[in-house]
């Protein structure tokens, strides 16, 4: 064996060795094996002497640079010549030409050596030439797979971002060219698969294989751990569960059904699922439909309040008003930093927007109980199908937000799901309505109680598998919270234009 300086250790192929040289150079096309330096270097070692690839322009792409006759590489570069012999200055070149895919223009590969070049080294060149051919002709095809892979990547999530932003007609035509049909479903149901960082690929690949791409699968933009999964007919579950069965550390939250204009909402619904599939022995939850606040409100006193709220945004142009409301729901549901990924704008951006709101409704988003009537606003508004009932040009300011949370309904529910803190001896309820007063943050609500800060935390941590809602990061679980403090008068209603 002998070493080389770029540390790639070659085999002397020697004048006995019969065919075996042959064997080594295929062996360059294992699996394992499969690299253009490798070879190149491997060339230099079986001719004794060095060895180069060249592109058209004249670029080293492997071994050691060799000066060339520009003419001559011009003409085997262009195929007018297939290979050439040089001698000169006490050196012997062997040229042969290296097609390559297009829209590469051709290579040349040089041996270079003291002695002249006999049948077998012309030989050795020759067929490495022929290897080198395979080699890049794999890689290439190896590097627009990988390119085509992510191009559907990138399709999928385009798809989705143009649903969280409830516009359905264009993710169904960007979609029908490579899934026809996938979109034509009414409701769908929203999974979001979570498991290690590193097998997140392989995840996302067994759920295509799962679902026969009868699904949307997209890598979540905003966490790394994420697969989301778009099931129109809710046509995944079996396979999705039976899945998770099979991979443990994984975990799988899922939406109720949803119309595909609500898909941020059903999005939503599945991140909350999946805090509760972490406390479940069988790591998979659904969300539950029943708890959902909205429902235990007056439909139509609802409406004519959610009308009020958003009035300010009535004179903004249709789709600067969607776009607000948008990015709006989806910046109150998650970070802004989230919200940007999965919309596919900058933070900046989110933002803006958000502010542009805050000063339109003339109210504060850093009030965790302003998030939640807005958050409840925007949630009612998405879930809308027709206009309000008329019922007089001031039906909207006459309804106020106490009107909608002083239903029996929402009060025995408030009541029921705050209750279940009572059987915690650290008093559980009222660490949890401090730090919401406290805007969340649990250095204010410490020292409100003449605790530490640390203490608050594990109280609301412990908070969670209790009411099975994710309440640190702030979301529809946390609103849902706010909303039933607010129902009991164990908060004050917060300040919001025309609420």
């Amino acid at each position: 064996m002998a070493g080389r300086e770029d540390g790639t250790r070659t085999t002397a192929v020697t004048q006995d060795d019969g065919p075996a040289w042959a064997q080594q150079l295929l062996d360059h096309l294992r699996p394992t094996g499969r690299d253009v330096r490798k070879v190149v270097a491997w060339l230099a070692g079986a001719v004794r002497g060095t060895a180069c690839l060249q592109d058209g322009s004249g670029a080293l792409l492997a071994g050691t640079p060799t000066p060339l006759e520009k003419d001559l590489t011009a003409d085997i570069v262009s195929g007018r010549i297939a290979s050439a012999a040089w001698d000169g200055r006490g050196r012997h070149l062997r040229l042969v030409r290296v097609a390559r895919p297009r829209p590469a223009s051709a290579g040349v590969l040089v041996a270079s050596r003291e002695t002249p070049f006999d049948r077998r080294a012309s030989d050795i060149v020759t067929y490495t030439a022929q290897v080198l051919e395979v080699l890049l002709r794999a890689r290439e095809t190896s590097a627009a797979g990988r390119r085509l892979e992510r191009a559907a990547a990138d399709l999928r999530l385009a798809i989705l971002q143009l649903l969280m932003v409830e516009d359905p007609v264009s993710a169904r035509r960007v979609a029908a060219g490579l899934w026809p049909g996938l979109l034509d479903a009414d409701t769908a149901c929203v999974y979001v698969l979570e498991g290690h960082v590193d097998d997140r690929d392989r995840t996302a690949q067994e759920c295509i294989e799962a679902t026969g791409e009868r699904v949307l699968v997209v890598r979540c933009p905003a966490m790394d751990a994420h697969v989301i999964v778009l099931a129109p007919h809710d046509t995944a579950a079996d396979e999705l569960r039976s899945l998770i069965g099979r991979r443990p550390g994984t975990f799988l939250g899922g939406s109720a059904p949803q119309s595909l204009a609500r898909t941020a909402t059903a999005y939503g619904q599945a991140v909350s699922a999946l805090a509760v599939a972490r406390f479940r022995p069988d790591r998979q939850a659904v969300y539950a439909e029943r708890t959902h606040p909205e429902r235990l409100m007056d439909p139509a006193a609802l409406q004519h309040w959610t009308a009020g709220v958003l009035r300010p945004l009535d004179g903004l142009a249709h789709h600067t008003r969607a776009e607000l409301l948008a990015t709006t729901r989806l910046g109150l549901e998650f970070t802004a930093v989230s919200a940007a990924k999965v919309l596919g704008v900058s933070r900046n951006t989110v933002r803006a927007r958000m502010e542009r709101v805050e000063t339109l409704l003339r109210t504060d988003f850093s009030d965790l109980a302003v998030r939640a009537v807005v958050h409840l606003a925007l949630n009612a508004h998405a879930g809308l199908t027709e206009a309000p009932p008329r019922a007089g040009a001031d039906a909207a300011a006459r309804v106020r937000l106490g009107d909608l949370l002083a239903g029996a309904a929402l009060r025995t529910w408030a009541d029921d799901l705050l209750g279940r803190l009572a059987a915690d001896s650290r008093d559980l309820r009222r660490t949890l309505r401090t730090w919401i007063a406290a805007g969340g943050n649990a250095e204010r609500a410490a020292q409100t109680l003449g605790v530490h800060a640390q203490t608050v935390r594990e109280h609301v941590r412990s908070a969670e598998p209790v009411l099975e809602r994710q309440l640190l990061a702030a979301g529809s679980d946390l609103y849902e919270v706010v909303l039933a403090h607010l129902a009991l008068g164990a908060l004050e209603p917060p300040a919001l234009h025309g609420a």
